[in-house]
């Protein structure tokens, strides 16, 4: 049983949360997590986990397959959709019995249940403590978000959300993903390098919209090589899901798919929090209005991570949650920079990008100069047959100020913190351009981008 008094309390254990209450732990604050689902929240057991699981089967079995152009043979060379599901189930299994793991290191209790905010910044938990209050000095709100269907659509049968997607114990021959941000290319570019017939639609004129448009563009040639039509500014007029497959109607096209991921947004998962009975302040999108320390608008609650403003991103919330308990232990904290905060789309090639895209830069008024280098203006990729992509940064001419990176390649993700580091630390494009790097590296290539923003690009 749980006690009748934390000092502090945090509803939801995906990466914000249980981030938060392990530092809460250190901190020396008795700290108890409830949670309706499973340890580790939607991020580790429906979502970033086993996306990332799958993906990394798709790059292997990339990698075996193009083998020859290395002057390796891989006679017989199948594709069991079985063992990538037990390869998934093993990284979920080993990921949050890491995190239950943790919890019990620090000494944090784990309660079973719904939890809710009170108007006194309690916690009252339903579920297997039907009702119960539980006193808290600091409440941690951070629950995350649920996917959100689109044109009239719902869930079930054929139509699916990213997770039941990611989720699936049988691979589908034919797959329409409806959004082609992050979430919805990362779905075609695993399900198309593994074999299924996939169609990528996005309502508007780019696939991941909100990355800069060269880096975009680049990145839509090479998802399209692997078994995946891309369509822009699709119109989808109707989706008819029959029970043995799904017809979907565009113009005077219709396309007939086994199944339908629909990637195209989610929302913050506050309902039955109690919220408005509590007094905290919810803004526009039904997102909880908060300070730079992550306060609400009642005294001792915080929320973090997707349900207040900025990227739905699980290392925001994290960082977040770090902010929110410091801040109660009367701490100093810092506020996030949002526009700033990485950025991946883990497809093949990775996007990362942070800051600034271009046209950004330049509606806020800045001097723009811009460097891009394509991957294979350097030796590693050209080593590692990974050529494809490019690298692009934006800076201010006037003061050197690194404004924004893109990159789209494999080891993107990796490739981004060196800039995120250098805009952190107050570097510009010109401090990096004269960082020595190691040969043969990826990182070269940031190195050749940064010189190309100087205006001395050497390769290239």
């Amino acid at each position: 049983m749980p006690a009748s008094k934390y000092d502090c309390i945090v509803i939801g254990s995906g990466p914000g949360g249980y981030v938060a209450a392990i530092r809460a732990a250190q901190l020396g604050m008795k700290t108890a997590v409830v949670e309706k689902g499973s340890v580790g929240g939607r991020c580790l057991n429906e979502a970033c986990i086993p996306a990332k699981a799958i993906l990394r089967v798709a790059d292997v079995y990339a990698e075996v397959t193009d083998a020859e152009s290395f002057g390796i043979t891989a006679s017989g060379v199948e594709f069991d959709f079985g063992g990538a599901v037990r390869h998934r189930d093993r990284v979920i299994k080993t990921l949050t019995g890491g995190v239950a793991m943790l919890f019990e290191k620090n000494g944090i209790d784990l309660i079973d249940g719904f939890g809710s905010v009170t108007d006194d910044a309690n916690v009252k938990v339903g579920g297997s403590f039907d009702g119960s209050e539980i006193e808290a000095d600091t409440v941690v709100l951070a629950c995350g978000s649920v996917p959100r269907p689109v044109a009239g659509l719902q869930f079930g049968g054929r139509i699916r959300d990213t997770a039941a997607t990611w989720l699936a114990d049988e691979q589908p021959k034919r797959l329409a993903v409806i959004g082609a941000g992050a979430s919805g290319t990362e779905v075609a570019s695993a399900f198309g390098r593994l074999g299924t017939e996939v169609l990528l639609l996005e309502a508007l004129d780019q696939i991941v919209p909100l990355e800069d448009v060269d880096i975009a563009r680049a990145c839509a040639r090479e998802i399209a090589k692997q078994n995946v039509q891309v369509v822009t500014g699709a119109d989808v007029q109707s989706v008819e899901d029959t029970g043995e497959s799904v017809r979907i109607t565009m113009g005077d096209e219709t396309h007939e798919v086994d199944l339908v991921c629909i990637a195209a947004g989610r929302g913050a998962d506050v309902e039955g929090l109690g919220l408005e009975d509590a007094g905290v302040k919810v803004g526009e999108r039904g997102l909880i209005e908060v300070d730079g320390a992550m306060r609400t608008s009642l005294e001792g609650v915080y929320a973090i991570g997707d349900i207040v403003p900025g990227p739905a991103l699980a290392h925001k919330a994290s960082d977040e949650g770090v902010i929110a308990v410091e801040d109660a232990a009367g701490l100093e904290t810092h506020r996030i920079d949002y526009p700033f905060v990485p950025r991946v789309t883990f497809c093949m090639p990775q996007i990362a990008s942070f800051g600034l895209t271009e046209a950004q830069a330049r509606e806020a008024g800045h001097e723009v100069v811009v460097g891009k280098v394509p991957m294979g203006a350097v030796g590693a990729p050209t080593v590692y047959g990974e050529r494809g992509g490019m690298i692009k940064l934006v800076g201010d001419k006037r003061y050197g100020e690194l404004l924004g990176g893109h990159i789209v390649s494999a080891k993107a993700a990796d490739l981004i913190q060196e800039l995120v580091v250098a805009h952190d630390l107050e570097g510009g494009y010109a401090e990096v351009a004269r960082s020595i790097h190691p040969h043969p590296a990826f990182a070269e290539a940031v190195l050749e981008a940064a010189r190309a923003t100087d205006g001395w690009l050497i390769h290239g």
